[in-house]
């Protein structure tokens, strides 16, 4: 038989001529054995001769564009079994070579990542051709934003086989503050062009001369695209925090710090004024006489202390202070009020709830004038924050990463009564470290004034 040649996909013919050399008339079957056989077919495959006659069939090779089937040469069999005298039986033989072709399929996954600096991706490549190939794996970006490293940087494939490369993507630098910044890139996974070694012409030497290439150009599929989000380092809501308490120092050393001292002045001369107008009423209100008066008797003093003069007879005073006796006794302010704060922390499982208290101390009472409410993972799900008996709000996960509230008048909590947030949570978010969260993560941070219970 022939030598024939085909293409994975497409067809190829061939003849074999069946003569019947015996003195009966003979029916031959005929079948194509070997390797060969899952993709031939004969036409007919049966044939009956009379003695002496001879008939032409065709044979009929459609390999499938598949990995299975290698490129190369495939032996090629031909049993033709006679049905009078099956010991004649005949094996023609041949050779049926298969055409390479080069396919890649590549995918990755994630196609976006998120993170601070850089992310890691997952880049799977498959070799759908017919020949053994090395593949290089190339990233491209528009800018020079971006450094993408592949490990490995190459990788031989079987037909058929199939491989994960690791992507690191990396950011040449920090986002401090402002908007989230998305960087687009390209991932190719191509056909490794072969290295060509140097050949000497004649015996003197001379230039190198390059090999012509053989097989198939190299394969050079479309890129596949990704995407880096790159976030900032600290949130929005910081900054206008900072902002805010920037504003209030600025404030605070701008007006009210003058009037503080304005007003500590002021209070400074009325005392002052005060106290030398009670000396010189007292003053005043000496009763004449002592060492110089014309009745040679003694007088009656104020001592600074409140007590009579060693000299005087038996005389009394009032000191300075609120009580009685050598300096008086003194009375301060009861303080029972503070500024206090509590954070209410919850964590929980997908499709579970869970809920975190803060309870109010005996004896006090809690003005509260501030909540805020942190879902740093983005997490989906259902919060609800209730006051004592007063459900404050109930509200979507999925809708906020921080919310705050403030109250001018204060929602007094009493003693012993809790602050509930509770939490169901729907699914995990995930966090700027770009790996899904295990759960979901709450934190409920509500601050006011504590005060002493009034009895």
């Amino acid at each position: 038989m022939p030598r024939v040649t085909v293409s994975p996909g497409g067809t190829a013919t061939t003849t074999l001529t069946v003569r019947n050399d015996g003195d009966i008339v003979e029916a031959y079957t005929l079948e194509v054995v070997g390797d060969c056989a899952a993709w031939s077919t004969v036409e007919p495959a049966r044939v009956s001769l009379y003695p002496g006659t001879s008939e032409t069939v065709t044979l009929t090779f459609a390999p499938p564009r598949s990995s299975d089937v290698r490129a190369g040469e495939t032996p090629l069999a031909v049993r033709v079994l006679p049905a009078e005298h099956p010991e004649s039986v005949v094996v023609p033989e041949g050779t049926v070579t298969v055409e390479p072709y080069h396919e890649l399929r590549t995918e990755l996954e994630p196609r976006r990542r998120r993170g601070w600096l850089g992310a890691r991706f997952r880049t799977a490549v498959q070799n759908k051709g017919n020949t053994p190939v090395d593949v290089a794996f190339t990233g491209k970006q528009a800018g020079e934003e971006l450094r993408l490293g592949f490990t490995p940087g190459r990788k031989r494939l079987e037909p058929g086989e199939s491989a994960e490369i690791r992507l690191k993507v990396r950011a040449g630098k920090l986002i401090w503050f402002g908007a989230p910044v998305t960087w687009p890139f390209e991932v190719e996974a191509a056909e490794a062009e072969a290295p060509v070694e140097a050949v000497e012409v004649g015996t003197g030497g001379g230039k190198p001369a390059r090999p012509e290439p053989a097989g198939p150009d190299l394969l050079r599929p479309e890129p596949v695209p990704g995407e880096f989000l790159q976030v900032p380092v600290l949130p929005k809501w910081l900054l206008i925090v900072l902002a805010a308490l920037l504003a209030l120092l600025l404030a605070w050393f701008a007006l009210v710090r003058p009037a503080v001292q304005s007003t500590a002045k002021q209070a400074v001369t009325e005392a002052a004024e005060e106290e030398a107008a009670r000396n010189e009423q007292q003053q005043g209100s000496a009763t004449p006489g002592g060492a110089d008066s014309p009745g040679g008797s003694q007088g009656q003093g104020t001592a600074p202390d409140g007590s009579g003069t060693p000299g005087g007879n038996g005389g009394s005073g009032t000191g300075p202070g609120t009580g009685t006796g050598p300096g008086g006794t003194g009375t301060g302010g009861a303080g029972g009020t503070e500024q206090s704060s509590a954070t209410i922390d919850v964590e929980t499982r997908a499709g579970a709830e869970e809920q975190g208290t803060y309870q109010v101390p005996a004896g006090k009472v809690f003005g509260i004038t501030d909540l805020v409410v942190a879902n740093f993972q983005g997490d989906e799900g259902v919060l609800t924050i209730s006051f004592g008996e007063r459900k404050i709000t109930t509200i979507a996960l999925e809708t906020f990463r921080n919310q705050d509230y403030h109250w001018v008048t204060p929602i007094q909590i009493p003693e012993n009564a809790t602050v509930t947030a509770a939490v169901t949570c729907a699914k995990p978010g995930t966090p700027a470290t770009g790996t899904q969260a295990s759960g979901c993560h709450q934190v409920v941070n509500v601050s006011g004034v504590l005060s002493d219970l009034a009895r």
